[in-house]
């Protein structure tokens, strides 16, 4: 439960409202996971009725502040404290469409993986890129743009990751359809990785309000 933990360290280090902590928290990931006030201020109703959070004060604009009580504190330790678990892995789409698609008559299951393929080295090129342009601003100065590389670190990691796992499956389906590999692909030559021109960044690998380039 990402966002209940990180409105609870947010918290911990003083009391603020739901706009403050929804700015906090994409701040701090690069606007890699967004929120939603509505998200945020349901979050902090249901930390409230668990003794997680409670009311303290107002500012003169009628903003309501919370602040962590010390059970949120004890679950804020608790959580840094356990590894996060993987007996119950997350739905994975990518997964399920390549499950869904070799079982399904008519669907071009190596398209498929191609597809996802030249869409997630984009993604890749273009996280690697702003890592890149991160690093050359020294993006390494606070505390919060390290939160911000070790975010985008690990979308690259989780990125080269699924790219391997989508050529082993279309080994996999070489082998196992052996005539239908066979047969020319109707999309050209596998893209790969490469320097070409700077785009801007593609998809949720954008990061809201990069700051200038220092002079």
């Amino acid at each position: 439960m990402s966002i209940r933990h990180g409105l609870l360290a947010l918290l911990d280090q003083g009391p603020r409202y739901g706009y403050q902590l929804r700015s906090e928290f994409e701040a701090r990931t690069g606007a890699t996971w967004p929120l939603n006030v509505g998200q945020v201020y349901t979050t902090l109703g249901r930390l409230e009725r668990d003794g997680l959070v409670e009311p303290s004060g107002e500012d003169d604009e009628g903003h309501v502040f919370y602040a962590v009580t010390e059970k949120g504190r004890a679950e804020l330790r608790s959580w840094f404290g356990s590894p996060v678990s993987r007996d119950d892995p997350p739905r994975d789409e990518l997964a399920i469409k390549l499950a869904m698609a070799v079982t399904v008559p008519g669907v071009d299951v190596r398209e498929v993986v191609q597809a996802q393929r030249r869409h997630s080295i984009r993604a890749l090129q273009d996280c690697t890129r702003l890592k890149a342009r991160a690093m050359a601003e020294g993006a390494a100065d606070s505390d919060g743009d390290l939160a911000w590389l070790l975010v985008l670190d690990q979308m690259i990691f989780r990125t080269e990751a699924e790219v391997r796992w989508l050529d082993h499956c279309e080994s996999r389906l070489a082998r196992h359809r052996p005539a239908a590999a066979a047969a020319p692909a109707a999309t050209g030559p596998r893209a790969e990785p490469g320097p070409e021109p700077e785009p801007e960044p593609h998809g949720s690998f954008r990061r809201r309000g990069t700051r200038p380039r220092r002079a």
